[in-house]
């Protein structure tokens, strides 16, 4: 069973990324939530790029993984 932040990761992984309202969507969480759960990504080792779309929304991906 894939856990909420499996769901983040994989949403980030894809090439066009993803914004913090669809991580929402998905997730069910309050964008602090999601943030933090961004973070918890970073200490383990994940880079995450954080870019803005035409629109000026933050996009969030992954730069460079890690090995699971």
């Amino acid at each position: 069973m894939a856990t909420k932040q499996d769901t983040i990761l994989k949403f980030i992984e894809r090439a066009q990324g993803a914004t913090i309202a669809q991580l929402q969507k998905v997730t069910g969480w309050q964008p602090h939530s999601i943030r933090a759960a961004l973070t918890g990504l970073r200490k383990k080792k994940y880079d995450i790029g954080r870019d803005k779309n035409s629109k000026g929304v933050n996009v969030y991906r992954i730069v460079q993984s890690v090995p699971r």
